[in-house]
């Protein structure tokens, strides 16, 4: 649609549908394509006109190229929820497909693989062998897109009917677009199977060299991410491949010259001449510094490639970009080039941004614990940013001092005098902490040492953890290098505090520990508390070589954006194993007398999905498909809201949204606090009473300071069974949450039982019988769910798999034609749930049998299925 076609989302006439079904009939062609535009924005907006899929298909017979493409675009989208319809629109396809018009031709078959029914596949294979071998190459290119489609969603046909065959042979296509999309389609294959899809041979490999340099920049970066995989023969072979792709360093697209840099660095694993290797870096170089002068958002993802493969930061650089910089010049820094870069950090350390100046400071310190001859220059810059008196510059400093002692013991003590005149300074746990440390460490030097802790011993209640551990240890430290009369009275202090005014188990344990051992063995103690301490190393090279090379392997990608590899957060899940309509399901019950019970042999149908549970499957991409945009990129879920638990006007404009999730395998609260109040609040709190679980909060909660307008997110581990409450399980939540402004909010949430699910409630499908047998049958329990239907057997396990309620087996009743499912789920520490779902898909209904040895909690099982089917 154009600009000013706006006019079609304006509508607000009453019976709009039967006036559009009225204009989609029309014979005359305009007003037949504004009603079509007039549906497309209906349905751009959110609005169901699935009720005029058959008048849209009926406009599919024109010449007329934008409304056919219209009509496509709705085809896609509705498709799916109308597959018996869609068939209606195959023989349009068909003829579409064999047009005179090439555009017309490639728009056919693009639509068909972008429509994602079983029923229209088979239908897609005759004209997909035809544009595949059409005459026109833009046709070809879209045929080879559109085989991967067809493969992820039928595997097994796609092999039968030749076309990977046909997809090889087009990499010696005439055509370099065709090539490149061909290579794109077979890499797609590749990643779904086990099986090898796609082996760059000689051959190929020449064909792929030559389409390099004529087909578009996108089409260069999929035939560099094929050469990336490809394993030179031997270094003649290495350098003629380094020597085609270097020029595409100097392209102007950040991804080509990603991509490039990949395969190069794969290349020079092989290359044995180190002349070769250096005028490689040297080349490498100054492509990867341009892009560092690019926008913020590509400047971040070159900085953080370029931190795999090892600037001075801007005043006006994004946060996030100053920080990797930083990252880079640690690693970069060397006795030679120290000056400079400790010039630089110091000049870092007096700038606004409090964060940064924070990591500056610190980066300082890295560097002296890197470089050993140059530790006397950090110290001497740290010394001068402390004379500053800036409160935050001063407590990083100290933090980073204490590091430097243990790397370098017995070196630079000197300057203890200089950090305790900054102990009124001292307000944050991390600073306290390491200041306590130097005192404790080196009391035999410090004549006033016991003064200096005493004064951080007033205030040991209200200290956190972090610093109440090493209070501890530094007074008994104290005591053991100076057994005078004071260090005593003040050892005791601490563990009389340490082991009956406190809740903290880490804190108590330590204490008693000290307590025994001062009590029984001074000596011992001696041995184990000043004890050599092994020296801090270098922390600029964190990275596992193994991870690392992997990560090299995907430079360019998201893996090596986030350091991480792409096992841990992508996922793809592909289509299930197809089954004929006459194959047995079942053969005999478990017990002939209980309807309920699973049967003895039941044939695994859905495979659990791999990687990360619940991973939605990948999206079309409709607009880039039918405007002819061939890369597809992955879609991220959109997150959904959190639950209002505290609202704006009850809480004097505190929001409190959130909700109770599983994460990593822990139970978390996740909130999202809100401030919409005149005023900043801080010092957040949060209380759980009793309830039926025991949860309570795992650590303190960490809100920063919400000034007006502010939102922040929060993760709050949570424990089970710290705080039972009597009486039968129920679902309610009571929480309590203060802050420094303003009174004690209290408010209700629901326990979801779904999210204290444990990874370890999958069973094996003979174990899974033999516990069914063994729980009596006054152990089970039958509910309805009238208002539930399921319309994928599939998706509905996928999105109960994704809880951790996992999947045993299924089988089928042909007679009427119910799916019945098994599966499994355990609360800890030990309730095991048993489940089997009845339901014929499609239509409402769902019912429930659940087999427990904690009857009192079968209530909150059918809540938790009732709103995850339901959703």
């Amino acid at each position: 649609m154009s600009g000013h076609d706006s006019k079609y989302f304006t509508t607000t006439k009453k019976g709009e549908i039967h006036e559009l079904k009225e204009e989609l009939n029309s014979q005359y062609k305009d007003k037949k394509k504004d009603a079509v535009k007039k549906v497309i924005a209906a349905m751009t907006v959110g609005k169901d006109v699935s009720m005029l899929f058959t008048d849209v298909v009926n406009c599919m017979q024109t010449e007329n190229l934008e409304l056919k493409k219209l009509v496509y675009l709705y085809l896609i989208n509705y498709a799916k929820s109308q597959p018996d319809l869609a068939i209606l629109a195959v023989n349009t396809f068909v003829k579409d497909s064999q047009d005179p018009n090439p555009l017309i031709r490639a728009l056919a078959v693009r639509t068909m693989g972008c429509i994602r029914v079983d029923k229209i596949t088979e239908y897609l294979c005759d004209p997909l062998q035809r544009c595949l071998k059409d005459d026109d190459p833009y046709v070809r290119k879209t045929a080879a897109i559109c085989v991967a489609k067809l493969h992820d969603i039928n595997a097994e046909l796609v092999e039968d009917r030749g076309f990977l065959e046909i997809l090889k042979d087009l990499i010696s296509d005439s055509n370099p677009m065709v090539v490149a999309n061909a290579v794109a389609a077979l890499a797609e294959i590749q990643e779904g199977t086990t099986k090898i899809i796609f082996e760059i041979t000689n051959h190929t490999l020449f064909k792929l060299l030559a389409a390099l340099n004529e087909c578009t920049e996108w089409g260069q970066v999929f035939i560099l991410d094929a050469l990336s995989r490809y394993k030179a023969k031997d270094v003649r072979d290495a350098e003629n491949i380094v020597e085609r792709v270097t020029p595409r360093l100097q392209h102007a697209n950040c991804a080509v010259v990603l991509s490039a840099v990949k395969v190069i660095l794969q290349q020079m694993e092989l290359i044995t001449s180190t002349d070769v290797v250096r005028n490689l870096c040297k080349k490498m170089a100054p492509p990867l510094v341009t892009l560092i002068s690019a926008e913020p958002e590509i400047q971040y993802v070159a900085l953080r490639n370029i931190n795999l493969i090892v600037f001075f930061c801007k005043y006006n650089d994004p946060i996030y970009v100053k920080m990797e910089k930083l990252e880079i010049m640690i690693k970069l820094a060397s006795d030679r080039n120290i000056d400079q870069v400790l010039l630089e950090f110091k000049e870092y350390a007096t700038e606004v941004d409090v964060d940064f100046v924070r990591k500056a400071v610190r980066a300082i310190g890295r560097c002296a614990i890197k470089l050993e001859r140059a530790a006397e220059r950090c110290i001497s810059v740290l010394l001068e940013l402390i004379k500053l008196k800036v409160n935050y510059v001063v407590q990083e400093a100290i933090v980073v001092i204490k590091d430097i002692f243990r790397r370098y013991p017995n070196t630079y003590e000197s300057i203890i005098a200089t950090l305790c005149e900054n102990l009124d300074n001292l307000d944050e746990p991390e600073a306290k902490a390491s200041m306590i440390w130097i005192i404790g460490e080196y009391a035999e030097r410090i004549d006033n040492a016991d003064e200096l802790l005493e004064g951080f011993l007033e205030t040991f209640p209200e200290e956190t953890a972090q610093v109440q551990l090493q209070l501890l240890t530094a007074t008994v430290k104290l005591f053991l290098k100076k057994p005078t009369e004071g260090p005593q009275q003040m050892i005791q202090v601490v563990l009389n505090n340490a082991t009956q005014e406190t809740d903290n188990p880490d804190l108590r344990d330590r204490a008693y520990i000290y307590w025994r051992l001062l009590s029984t063995d001074p000596e011992a103690a001696k041995d184990v508390v000043l004890a050599e301490k092994p020296t801090i190393n270098d922390d600029s090279n964190m990275l596992e070589p193994s991870l690392l090379d992997e990560l090299l392997s995907n430079i360019a990608t998201l893996a090596s954006v986030y350091h991480k590899p792409p096992d841990s957060f992508v996922s793809r899940v592909r289509a299930t194993v197809q089954r004929d309509d006459d194959e047995e399901y079942a053969a005999e019950s478990l017990d002939p007398e209980s309807s309920s019970a699973p049967v003895s042999e039941i044939t695994t149908s859905v495979a659990a999905p791999g990687g990360v549970p619940g991973q939605p499957a990948a999206v079309p991409d409709i607009l880039g498909d039918l405007m002819g945009l061939d890369g597809s990129a992955d879609q991220q879920p959109m997150t959904r809201s959190l639950p209002v638990l505290l609202s704006a006007s009850a809480g004097q404009g505190l929001q409190i949204s959130g909700k109770l999730v599983r994460r990593n395998g822990q139970v978390v609260y996740s909130l999202m606090f809100e401030n919409s109040s005149q005023i900043p609040l801080d010092g957040f709190m949060i209380q759980f009473n009793k309830n039926t679980f025991g949860l309570a909060a795992a650590a303190p909660l960490q809100v920063p300071p919400l000034v007006p307008g502010r939102s922040e997110s929060v993760v709050l581990p949570m424990v089970m069974y710290q705080n039972v409450a009597p009486g039968p399980p129920n679902s309610l939540l009571q929480v309590a949450v203060k802050n420094n402004q303003q009174p004690v909010w209290y408010f209700n949430d629901k326990i979801s039982i779904e999210a204290l699910f444990g990874e370890d409630g999958k069973m094996e499908r003979q174990h899974f019988l033999e516990t069914w047998k063994t729980i009596p049958d006054s152990h089970e329990f039958i509910k309805e769910l009238p208002s539930v239907c399921v319309n994928s057997v599939e998706s509905a396990i996928q999105k109960l798999q994704a809880t951790n309620l996992f999947f045993i087996a299924r089988r089928s009743q042909k007679e009427s034609r119910q799916e019945l499912l098994y599966l499994s789920a355990k609360v800890p520490p030990n309730i095991v749930f048993l489940v089997e779902l009845a339901t014929v898909v499609g239509t409402a209904g769902v019912k429930c049998a659940v087999k427990t040895v904690s009857p009192e909690m079968a209530p909150l099982l059918f809540d938790a299925l009732e709103a995850l089917l339901s959703t």
